[in-house]
């Protein structure tokens, strides 16, 4: 199975410097972990233990079919 992961820099100071997140979309699950490869890592374990638990109760595994971003940019005048 395939999904994309969408990282993105943790600037909350509650973390410290250098975490991330990662997010799967078609999942709608989030993780964190220290730079890239930590979050990739942690993504990867936390789609494990869903695919786990959905076994577990007999539900369906949900599939990516196709996943599309793009950027959107806005004025600071916005939020002034």
């Amino acid at each position: 199975m395939t999904y994309t992961v969408v990282y993105e820099k943790i600037s909350d100071i509650s973390f410290p410097d250098g975490y991330c997140y990662a997010h799967i979309p078609s999942l709608d699950l989030t993780t964190h972990g220290l730079g890239i490869e930590g979050a990739k890592d942690a993504a990867i374990d936390l789609v494990k233990l869903w695919i786990e638990e959905k076994k577990a109760r007999g539900e369906k595994i949900k599939t990516e079919l196709e996943s599309f971003y793009s950027k959107i940019e806005l004025e600071d005048a916005l939020f002034g």
